[in-house]
């Protein structure tokens, strides 16, 4: 049975990841972006720090270092979900999963850039695929009576930029922190900041601040969204990536985009049009082949070290 365990939470963190993104939809019908940040990464942070009170969690926190987790979380969770929170306003679910699934294209382009990793011919033939899968669903989108939501791709496009370098960050500066004090310390800046926003605005006081969460469908969102999309999915991912080759552990990533589509067009019945459907398998077939070629020319880098 043990055996089996590290697919088991492959397969869990990306049906909670990729249903993640139909939550979001659902609550935004509702509640601002804002608010949705706020109340997501609150429940996220009682939880973490439960955990580590009861120690279940091992925090290894050097004060020396902390501003390096403070570099870590401004790209991710700030910047990130306020692209991706924001963005999901002005497109869908499933092309909001679809476009977030080019992260590890943006990993493998800014990694060069800041960590002199040069991509293989086949990763970058893989790139340019991915890139062109893109590119097809927007000009599509531009030659058709459909009406465009390019702000919101954009938007989700800012926040595949902002995964990239929280990465390469990661990887740069993660060296002294175990991925539990990051998930940690990442939860409790981003319920920090996300309130602070909130409570300054002027639509929102304490005194209304719990008010939508008398909503159960709100409710319901913000604790699959802040319990098991921001707290138990990584976790899970954690867990898989240490057990798995990390090329098994990238299909997983990809069944994140299936995931959201299928929630996005067969639950929430939003439309998927034919070129979305090419520029989709497009895209998946560019990020799973930068990942598949980039994790052999690692191995092949380590076999000559």
């Amino acid at each position: 049975m043990k055996k089996y365990l590290p697919y088991l939470s492959g397969l869990s963190f990306s049906l909670i990841f990729g249903f993640s993104f139909m939550f979001t939809k659902n609550a935004l019908q509702t509640i601002s972006p804002f608010q949705i940040m706020g109340y997501r990464f609150l429940s996220a942070a009682i939880l973490v720090n439960l955990l580590w009170l009861f120690g279940i969690i091992k925090i290894n926190l050097n004060f020396n270092d902390l501003k390096y987790l403070f570099y870590i979380s401004l790209a991710q969770p700030i910047f990130y979900f306020i692209f991706e929170t924001t963005g999901m306003n002005y497109t869908t679910s499933s092309e909001a999963g679809l476009l977030i699934s080019l992260i590890p294209v943006a990993v493998t382009i800014l990694a060069v850039f800041f960590l002199n990793e040069k991509p293989s011919k086949k990763q970058l033939f893989f790139i340019i695929l991915s890139v062109l899968g893109v590119m097809f669903i927007i000009i599509m989108k531009g030659t058709t009576e459909i009406r465009g939501n390019f702000l919101g791709m954009a938007l989700i496009g800012g926040a595949v930029l902002m995964a990239g370098i929280f990465n390469i960050l990661s990887r740069k500066f993660s060296v002294n922190f175990n991925p539990e004090t990051i998930t940690y310390f990442m939860m409790t800046i981003g319920a920090l900041v996300f309130n602070t926003i909130l409570l300054s605005m002027d639509s929102t006081s304490f005194s209304n601040y719990f008010k939508p969460l008398l909503d159960i469908d709100i409710l319901i969102s913000v604790l699959y969204l802040g319990v098991l999309s921001s707290v138990l999915a990584f976790f899970f991912m954690n867990f898989t990536l240490s057990k798995l080759p990390a090329a098994q552990s990238a299909v997983f990533a990809n069944f994140v985009t299936v995931v959201s589509i299928f929630a996005g067009v067969f639950i929430r019945n939003e439309p998927f049009y034919w070129f979305q459907i090419i520029g989709a398998i497009v895209i998946i077939i560019g990020v799973w082949g930068t990942n598949y070629y980039g994790n052999i020319q690692k191995q092949e880098t380590e076999l000559k070290g």
